[in-house]
């Protein structure tokens, strides 16, 4: 699809904004955003995606995450990606995507590693459960 190519860490610009670009097995484009908030993170959900030729046309919606274990989930997902050293790749200075240095870390490949997050997940909340959430009732 389109190239990631944001270029993140630009002094006066970007340099408190971090993002890293997964190309693995499954195609993944999660529309999440994470505030600092001083410690307190705010997690957000999007339908956006953020190109110029889709903001002029259609109606995009952004929400807040107020539940705890959504939140938790989602905060969890975005940890495990943000490990990954097999797949993940950051934009360089020369707009080039370069896998992410592994350092003395394992090689984690976060989709991977997902399905176990998955997996206890249900396990602590049940298969047929919303994951614990707090979904409140659908008004017509």
């Amino acid at each position: 699809r389109g190239m990631f190519s944001m270029k993140a860490g630009v002094k006066g610009l970007s340099e408190n904004i971090k993002a890293i670009s997964i190309v693995d097995r499954y195609l993944e484009h999660p529309r999440v955003f994470v505030f600092d908030n001083n410690g307190d993170p705010k997690v957000f959900i999007s339908s956006a995606d953020l190109m110029t030729r889709n903001l002029d046309f259609r109606v995009e919606v952004t929400c807040p995450i107020y539940d705890s274990a959504a939140k938790a989930l989602i905060l969890e997902v975005l940890e495990t990606q943000w490990r990954d050293r097999a797949k993940a790749r950051l934009l360089d200075e020369d707009q080039v995507n370069r896998l992410v240095p592994r350092g003395n870390r394992r090689k984690l490949r976060s989709q991977e590693q997902l399905h176990s997050v998955i997996d206890q997940w249900s396990e602590q909340f049940g298969a047929d459960s919303q994951l614990g959430l707090d979904v409140g009732e659908i008004q017509p």
